[in-house]
């Protein structure tokens, strides 16, 4: 959901949980990007605000979304995701790509072009 706050776009990342993650990523028509995500994580504060931008400089071709592993275990077992901040892309219900680690929103869209 994008705000217009003065001159800054801010957005808000929606949240998916074990429940919906089917629907909300492995149904969708596009990509969608999934952090992985933890509220003890530092990294992943750091990372938040660049997921952010990236939703809204790419909004119509990729879905960014998040999941708080510590409230749905069952998703963060499935894609063995153990580090976070986990950045994985699915296509067609599959995962097409992953990083761990917070990166730098120009890094971040280098690596998304290959996959978008």
């Amino acid at each position: 959901m994008a705000q217009v706050a003065g001159d800054t776009v801010m957005t808000t990342v929606a949240s998916v949980t074990d429940e919906s993650f089917a629907a909300e990523v492995l149904g969708a028509e596009g990509p969608v990007l999934v952090k992985f995500t933890a509220d003890w994580c530092p990294p992943c504060r750091m990372v938040a605000p660049v997921l952010a931008e990236v939703a809204v400089e790419l909004a119509g071709q990729l879905k960014v979304v998040q999941l708080d592993v510590d409230t749905n275990p069952g998703t963060q077992a499935a894609y063995a995701v153990l580090s976070m901040p986990t950045l994985m892309v699915f296509r067609d219900g599959e995962p097409v790509m992953s990083v761990v680690g917070a990166r730098a929103k120009a890094r971040l869209l280098r690596e998304l072009a290959a996959v978008l």
